[in-house]
């Protein structure tokens, strides 16, 4: 594991590339960035980006999300991939959301990962896009490239991977860095042939160095 200064050049480098920490799902009301968040599941955030803008304006409500068919909702959503289990899930959703929160996306991770298809890592990026609060988003881009580097263990379960990173992390880091991973996994630290040789992390990464013995 990294000590608190390679941590710091980490997450210093790593906002000099990337300073403009962002989730990369277009959305305008809260429940839209859940819904989206649960549709890029197995799916790429530009593909839920080119769906959405047609299903939100079909339905523009939590209402009209509850009062839809499965069926309807599923022919909007097709193209994400697993349509049955995730139109299902955002028309059960807006339901709960209506009859136990009135309406809005609650904010902690106990009610979030209480709705239908909301697992630990939605419910993070919702807590730290939404609230603001501390989140460890661990999709497949932080679980592989903190395992390179070195602040985990390189384990792939994603609850093992958050609980480490929050033994190593500052808190009002982590949401920032986090999307830092999607964006540096994207750029550079691809699943396949990452580019080492170009990455300004190098010197501080337990994978690239290796590789060089």
């Amino acid at each position: 594991m990294k000590d608190e200064r390679a941590v710091w050049r980490i997450i210093e480098t790593l906002r000099e590339l990337y300073p403009d920490a962002l989730c990369s799902l277009t959305y305008e009301k809260d429940y839209e960035l859940l819904f989206a968040v649960r549709l890029s599941a197995q799916c790429t955030d530009a593909r839920v980006n080119l769906v959405t803008p047609a299903l939100f304006a079909r339905f523009p409500t939590l209402e009209s999300f509850a009062e839809a068919s499965y069926e309807e909702v599923g022919e909007y959503i097709h193209s994400c991939g697993f349509y049955n289990a995730k139109s299902r899930d955002l028309v059960e959703c807006a339901k709960l959301l209506l009859s136990r929160h009135a309406g809005r996306v609650p904010g902690t991770m106990e009610e979030l990962t209480a709705l239908p298809g909301i697992g630990r890592k939605t419910a993070n990026l919702i807590l730290g896009d939404i609230y603001g609060k501390p989140s460890y988003v661990c999709d497949t881009h932080c679980i592989r490239i903190t395992g390179r580097l070195g602040l985990t263990d390189g384990s792939r379960d994603p609850l093992r991977v958050e609980q480490q990173l929050r033994a190593v992390l500052p808190p009002e880091e982590s949401g920032a860095f986090c999307h830092r991973m999607v964006l540096h996994g994207r750029a550079l630290c691809m699943a396949r042939n990452p580019n080492c040789k170009a990455c300004p992390l190098f010197s501080d990464c337990d994978h690239a160095l290796s590789s060089e013995k």
